[in-house]
């Protein structure tokens, strides 16, 4: 028995010495690949950073950029390092903004009709108002263009994001809230503990959208057209714009190559492991059946990268606790009394307005001794024309994506294998293939009024696919076990259980891509291919043409009516089935 046990025991040890072995090395390979890939990502960005702050030459801005081929792989760089800076930007802006949003009523009721109004404004004016502020800010450098473009496609990212995790803050599990409540958790702790991880899923699903929406807009953000001036960036979208103004058909294809082979790696070394390290935040008592994987997950976590990550930052986390503990703890309150409440809320109230009226009356001025007021009714034709287009947009993609979202979001093979496929898709720039969508307008004679429909839906239908397919795959797997149990029907698991469960995430997803398909209309409704120019009536064709010609008053009067037109249909409409999502689909009780 002795020898037997002697025998099993050195055995085990040998096993246990061979499997720590493969484990060490394991571990040492992998250490190896993310040093390798921080060095590279560091070499990268060394590369690209003396292009950045180069002076202005004798000549000025660059105004074209040469349409070399050779040039593509560093063309991308660039522009994957201005998206990158400017999602990051979106992120911070997200965070700050949301919370005061939320957790403040008094803000909560000025900030979210104000993100109304910015999802609104289409990056052309953003540009028009404040290229010149750039350009002051770092003069004789290319870095203020830079800075624009950075800010351009920041505009066209933040928005969904922040809606996003607005809902998420508004829609935390009750039982959640109040076990933070118990735990006295600082409100420190509790973003981290709570606000975040609740929010992690569709937060992750809108940061891949709002890159999608940023590739979208990115040759509009790299060739600068205001006030009659052009100011051109190496980046892939001003590549494909000159390549598309002398007809280098050859050249586009080349792009639209390059272009797929960055949203496969972004996808493969970024979104891939990010919605797999996701699914940890998901709200259920039992693991998924068949969980995400990724190769680099797997890669980063056998290697020391969390380990030294959490000794860098974990005395500057214990430091934020210390100076955030003045500020209260979850559940604290300030109790006022009725009438100093209501002091403070006709106080508030009669300073917003004067604010309000003072900026009506200016715009009114502005406009009466620019463009004239008698515009101001054509300008609202154009729009309404343009709401039409939105209306429909809107209508024809929830009822082709909901379904197929729900699908993919409920089913996590499905999930496996469309995520990647959907992640090129709605990543890559569908404004690429304007030249050849303009050609075969031309040769099939479709009317552009009609065909800019097809080209608003191609960078706008993605933000509802993206967050049903966020909300589905949050969806409880205990709610899903119980809707089994019970024997439901197909038709009624839809109704009682799916499309409940996926409703408020469809009205954030429809909300971001109205006023995506607003801002879409800027680049949709005129299409051009060399010499040839295809415009379509509507407030988005209006507003292309005042910043190019630099009509100041044109293009604030259009982005105005831009800005009424979305900010009347989410008070008349999106934000009353935000509320319904909020008080009768929601996870809190």
């Amino acid at each position: 028995m002795a020898s037997v046990f002697t025998m099993t025991q050195a055995n085990a040890q040998s096993a246990g010495n061979g499997s720590d072995r493969a484990s060490f090395r394991q571990s040492l390979i992998s250490d190896v690949i993310v040093i390798i890939g921080i060095l590279a990502l560091i070499g990268a960005i060394a590369v690209m950073l003396p292009d950045i702050d180069k002076a202005v030459g004798p000549q000025g801005m660059p105004s074209t950029i040469s349409t070399d081929p050779r040039n593509l792989p560093y063309y991308a760089m660039r522009s994957v390092f201005r998206m990158f800076i400017a999602l990051l930007c979106s992120l911070i802006f997200t965070v700050v903004y949301g919370l005061a949003a939320a957790r403040s009523r008094r803000l909560g009721a000025i900030l979210i009709p104000l993100l109304d109004i910015l999802q609104s404004v289409p990056i052309l004016g953003f540009l028009s108002a404040t290229i010149s502020i750039w350009l002051v800010l770092f003069p004789g450098s290319i870095l203020g263009v830079e800075a624009a473009s950075i800010f351009a496609i920041f505009t066209s990212q933040a928005w969904n994001m922040t809606f996003s995790f607005h809902r998420s803050l508004l829609s935390e599990p009750t039982e959640l809230d109040e076990a933070a409540k118990i735990l006295r958790l600082s409100h420190w702790q509790r973003f981290w503990k709570l606000d975040m991880p609740n929010s992690m899923i569709p937060l992750l699903w809108n940061c891949m959208m709002s890159v999608g929406g940023g590739w979208f807009f990115l040759t509009a953000s790299e060739m600068i057209s205001v006030n009659n001036r052009t100011y051109a960036l190496p980046g892939i979208g001003s590549y494909v714009a000159e390549a598309s103004k002398h007809r280098q058909l050859g050249n586009i294809g080349w792009a639209i190559v390059t272009m797929i082979i960055v949203v496969v790696l972004i996808d493969f070394c970024l979104w891939k492991p990010l919605t797999a390290w996701s699914e940890k935040f998901r709200i259920t008592s039992s693991s998924s059946a068949s969980p995400r994987r990724s190769l680099v997950l797997t890669i980063i976590r056998q290697s020391h990268l969390n380990d030294v990550l959490a000794a860098l930052l974990r005395p500057c986390g214990d430091f934020l606790d210390r100076i955030t503990r003045p500020l209260g703890r979850t559940g604290s309150r300030w109790h006022l009394a009725s009438t100093r409440s209501r002091v403070g809320d006709v106080a508030f109230g009669t300073v917003m307005t004067l604010i309000i009226a003072v900026g009506v009356i200016a715009w009114i001025d502005s406009i009466r001794n620019g463009a004239g007021l008698a515009q101001i009714w054509h300008v609202l034709g154009l729009g309404f024309l343009t709401f039409l287009r939105v209306m429909l947009l809107t209508v024809v993609c929830s009822i082709v994506w909901v379904p197929i979202g729900a699908g993919i979001g409920m089913n996590p093979r499905l999930s496996r294998i469309f995520q990647p496929v959907i992640q090129v898709l709605s990543s890559f720039p569908a404004n690429f293939t304007f030249p050849l969508v303009t050609l075969w307008f031309i040769a099939w004679h479709i009317d552009i009024n009609w065909g800019t429909m097809l080209l608003m839906s191609l960078g706008t239908q993605w933000y509802i696919l993206f967050n049903v397919i966020a909300g589905a795959s949050s969806i409880p797997d205990d709610l899903r076990e119980m809707s089994r149990s019970f024997g439901l029907t197909p038709l009624q698991r839809w109704t009682k259980l799916i499309l409940p469960a996926v409703f408020g995430s469809w009205c954030t997803g429809g909300i971001t891509a109205a006023g995506g398909a607003w801002n879409a209309s800027i680049v949709s409704e005129t299409v051009t291919y060399g010499h040839t120019t295809l415009t379509a009536s509507g407030l988005g064709s209006y507003i292309a043409a005042s910043t190019a010609s630099g009509n100041m008053s044109k293009t604030l009067l259009g982005v105005t009516v831009m800005a009424m037109f979305v900010v009347i249909v989410n008070r008349i409409f999106w934000h009353p089935l935000e509320n319904l999502a909020e008080r009768r689909f929601s996870l809190t009780s």
